[in-house]
């Protein structure tokens, strides 16, 4: 029996103020954007830092809201977090008391990001009861794969009737796990119990996207022993203590992804700074289909041109192309947001098949309100077909990636946007409004 964590009912702790953005589209852009550190691989190292009794530093941390919850989250247990204005994170969790840990639904529920405190807080409390998360509106997002995994460890854990995650063990033992499904959260989870789990842990079928790399690399500089990097079996020996380190996170492919998108649909010449060209290769393959590219102008640095092709290219057998997603390396689900948008802009057909999440592709419906050509054929897949002239409309935004994609949208549209509910934009992109600013875009806030 789990007796050292309490449940509490949900009691809502504050109030969002939900503002908007005022976009006037149609203004040509030009200029240089600076990429900031990836999201995930923030969060992630963010929790992993709580497997260590010394002070880690953490760099490159983007400033989005997503991060300040996870901090308001670490420091509810008692974890120090300081964030500072130059991108630096320090957390220090020496002082935290693993006997009695409760986590606030209010915090929890904000983030899809909690699930990463599984791993971390089983490993130094042993048990963790673990609220409903939250995160994006993109439809049902399992954890079976991740409840797998921990009963592999020699955890027992079950989920009971209000959905909260409740996870028990005494002594967490190394194994050989096969994920069905390459889940990056799950993998995360699992690199960080393995690396203190006892004896060894052979991880197959692992997520092996760029943010994961960064968490094993982290974790190696804390003195984990973790072989395999980048591939999709991943080898853990289990030792009985980590370290501080100092750990500089990676750049977010997924916002410069969303810049290469935004360049392409607007027409407009930017060039991205603080881009590691490696992880573009597959995100590159995806955007040669809508008919756009960029070069080097930099060793960390790449440009948009203005002038581009602009034709969606048939397939090799003359049919309509399709873009699809999948696990890295594939071409990654949160950029099919904005890839629909900026296909609207080139000249041709083309078919979207998000095939992880049953509600991404709903956002479609104020690109069709906007005058684009786009048919629904169901909930994963979008036929499109440019280019279209966007009108000026007031939207939603439902998640971080398809709040995005409606900037992009009313940026290209000629005339007045508004775009409510920007909380969900803002979790997941950095100044926003300044770095659109900065390269000539007519955006404002407002209340």
């Amino acid at each position: 029996m789990i007796n050292n964590l309490i449940v509490k009912r949900f009691v809502p702790e504050y109030d969002r103020i939900m503002e908007s953005y005022v976009i006037e589209g149609g203004t040509p852009l030009e200029g240089q954007i600076t990429i900031s550190g990836n999201k995930n691989g923030a969060l992630a190292a963010m929790t992993a830092a709580l497997l260590s009794d010394e002070r880690i530093i953490l760099r490159n941390i983007p400033l989005i809201e997503d991060i300040k919850v996870l901090s308001e989250l670490l420091r509810s247990i008692n974890v120090d977090v300081k964030l500072h204005d130059d991108h630096t994170c320090e957390i220090d969790s020496f002082g935290c008391d693993w006997s009695s840990i409760y986590l606030s639904p209010s915090h929890v529920e904000s983030i899809r990001a909690s699930l990463l405190l599984v791993g971390p807080l089983l490993t130094r409390a042993k048990s963790l009861v673990l609220p409903p998360p939250g995160g994006d509106v993109i439809g049902f997002r399992r954890i079976d794969t991740l409840i797998d995994a921990l009963e592999l460890f020699s955890a027992s854990c079950h989920v009971n009737d209000d959905g909260y995650l409740i996870v028990q063990s005494d002594e967490l033992v190394g194994n050989r796990i096969f994920l069905n499904e390459a889940s990056v959260t799950t993998t995360e989870n699992v690199i960080m119990i393995a690396s203190m789990a006892r004896g060894s842990t052979t991880i197959v079928h692992a997520a092996c996207e760029p943010h994961v790399q960064d968490l094993c690399r982290m974790l190696n500089c804390m003195g984990a022993k973790i072989s395999g990097i980048g591939s999709n079996v991943l080898s853990v020996e289990g030792v009985e203590k980590l370290h501080g380190c100092d750990f500089s996170i990676g750049p977010d492919y997924m916002e410069i992804g969303s810049f290469i998108g935004l360049a392409g649909a607007t027409a407009s010449e930017i060039e991205l700074k603080n881009v590691s060209r490696d992880d573009l290769m597959v995100i590159e393959q995806g955007y040669r289909k809508i008919g756009l590219s960029w070069k080097a102008s930099g060793p960390d640095s790449i440009i948009i041109p203005k002038n581009q092709k602009r034709i969606i290219s048939k397939s090799v057998s003359g049919f309509t192309n399709k873009i699809d997603d999948a696990p890295w390396p594939g071409f990654p689900a949160d950029l099919l947001s904005i890839i629909t948008v900026a296909a609207t802009q080139m000249n041709g057909t083309i078919l979207v098949h998000e095939k992880m999440y049953e509600s991404r592709m709903f956002f479609i419906d104020w690109l069709i309100r906007m005058g684009a050509d786009i048919i629904l054929c169901d909930p994963h897949r979008a036929v499109i077909q440019g280019p279209n002239i966007l009108k000026p409309a007031i939207v939603s935004s439902p998640d971080v990636r398809a709040g995005m994609a409606l900037v992009i949208a009313t940026l290209c549209a000629e005339g007045t946007s508004i775009i409510q509910n920007i909380y969900q934009i803002e979790r997941g992109y950095e100044d926003l409004t300044g770095k659109l600013l900065q390269i000539g875009a007519k955006i404002k806030r407002e209340s």
